[in-house]
């Protein structure tokens, strides 16, 4: 299975993208062994549209032509579901073993999601009823990631 994050907003240097970037390359190192091939970033700059909505469609345009074809999509939003970190490994291995070919997750910029794309979610995800920036949202959606992996494999990252 491949995992994809779509994100409104770019990561700029800084010690969040370090953290995000080595979380990554862990989760894909070690995902590899329990049936992850792959994990890719696609990023888009903020909408610069005058109006809140407006800029969450503009957005939602971009990330839906970035979905790829029979993707589950994952929504992060902060009205969705808060999952344990088992729970979310459990979501992983359960399209792991149902051959979902691709999974996404989506970050929206500052005004949110578009209702069109959390409406065509399969799943609403949440941090958490607080609202999280960007760039930590990020950080913690690749260190949650690397955590399913050592669950799914067996390692001894994640002791709860």
């Amino acid at each position: 299975m491949r995992l994809s994050l779509i994100a409104a907003g770019r990561l700029k240097p800084g010690p969040e993208k370090t953290l995000a970037e080595d979380y990554l390359t862990r989760a894909q190192g070690l995902g590899r062994k329990c049936g992850i091939s792959r994990i890719g970033v696609t990023e888009f700059s903020e909408s610069q549209a005058s109006s809140a909505a407006a800029r969450m469609s503009e957005e939602g345009r971009l990330m839906a032509g970035a979905l790829p074809p029979r993707a589950f999509s994952v929504v992060l939003d902060e009205r969705g579901k808060a999952l344990s970190s088992e729970e979310f490994a459990g979501l992983i291995r359960r399209h792991l073993e149902g051959g979902t070919p691709d999974m996404a997750f989506l970050i929206g910029g500052p005004d949110g999601h578009a209702a069109e794309i959390r409406q065509q979610a399969g799943l609403l995800m949440s941090f958490g009823p607080m609202t999280w920036p960007h760039r930590m949202v990020r950080v913690m959606l690749f260190e949650q990631l690397y955590r399913a992996v050592t669950i799914l494999t067996g390692h001894p990252y994640h002791r709860a």
